[in-house]
């Protein structure tokens, strides 16, 4: 039997169009995932895919919202006996913060697959179409089962964990810290080197989770000023996660604002603006990301957040990611 996979298209540039074949920029989302499923020669025999299209935008467009629909599709489909595996097509803008919110949220044997392109479908060299059917390809593979998501860009299978987007505009603008990459496909060949240890279940159910408390992120740099700290505090956030210099170092300004909001009850988290590496533990002051970057550290800390955790849990919960 041919394996039986949900497409879900979600917009971003993989489904974009431009008015010249040399135009890399200032497209426009204008396909839907069947047109575009049906134009991509050979994508259809990979599999029995059906086709759902929840909704389609720009990834700079995506909420909170949307994103908790995605993950409840993908779970519904998990759920389902008659499905073997769902792939998502998705802008790269912010794929990388869809991937690791599902990552903390979505764990089934079955293989989720996000996948995207840096060039609109119109342009010449367009990589979206091969990353599609790589994706696919990903999906079908036995071999994906029990690796947690993952996403497909550039050939490379990438762990949702470790995925991030490093370049502005090239076709390899995605890479993973460590051990994140943990194969390829290559002529219509997936291939694993590697495959992630991962708990049973996810960090945090779905069930009951209608939306997210506010978290904001604050970069921090030499003479950082302390009024961004005391905004997300009238604002109403939950807490603030600080892209902090070195291994999770604080300005003065930071220092001061972390305090402020931590006397007003938000938790704040030590990141790093340095893209590799971890934050370790300090003695005092906000919470340490460990090894997660401040994009993921948001998204665990509103998910911690809305499940009601204190701020041990919380420490205990980072260290762990």
């Amino acid at each position: 039997m041919r394996p039986r996979l949900v497409l879900i298209g979600t917009g971003g540039t993989i489904a974009a169009t431009a008015g010249d074949a040399r135009t890399l920029t200032g497209y426009r989302v204008t396909q839907g995932i069947d047109a575009m499923l049906a134009a991509i020669p050979g994508a259809a025999e990979v599999a029995d895919i059906r086709c759902e299209q929840p909704f389609n935008v720009d990834s700079r467009d995506l909420t909170t919202a949307r994103v908790l629909r995605l993950a409840r599709a993908i779970d519904r489909h998990l759920r389902d006996p008659d499905v073997d595996g769902v792939v998502v097509t998705h802008g790269t803008d912010s794929l990388e913060e869809t991937a690791f919110f599902l990552h903390l949220t979505v764990r089934h044997p079955k293989p989720v697959v996000l996948a995207g392109a840096m060039r609109p479908a119109s342009a010449l060299s367009a990589d979206g179409p091969l990353n599609l059917v790589n994706a696919l390809l990903t999906a079908a593979d036995p071999a994906s089962r029990d690796r947690g998501v993952l996403v497909v860009m550039n050939d490379c299978i990438v762990a949702a964990r470790h995925a991030a987007k490093r370049h502005t505009t090239r076709v390899d603008a995605f890479g993973a810290d460590g051990a994140g990459v943990l194969g390829a496909v290559t002529d219509g060949r997936v291939r694993y080197a590697m495959r992630p240890e991962l708990s049973d279940t996810a960090a945090f159910s779905l069930a009951g989770l209608r939306t997210l408390p506010p978290v904001d992120i604050i970069l921090d740099y030499q003479d950082a000023p302390a009024h961004p700290y005391a905004a997300a505090i009238q604002a109403g956030s939950g807490g603030i996660v600080v892209a902090a210099m070195g291994n999770g170092s604080l300005s003065p300004a930071a220092a001061r604002g972390c305090a402020q909001a931590a006397r007003h009850g938000l938790v704040c988290v030590r990141a790093s603006r340095v893209p590799d590496g971890p934050v370790t533990d300090a003695a005092d002051g906000p919470i340490a990301a460990h090894a997660l970057n401040p994009l993921q550290a948001r998204t665990a800390l509103r998910l911690a957040l809305a499940r009601g955790m204190d701020r041990a849990a919380i420490h205990d919960l980072l260290r762990q990611l």
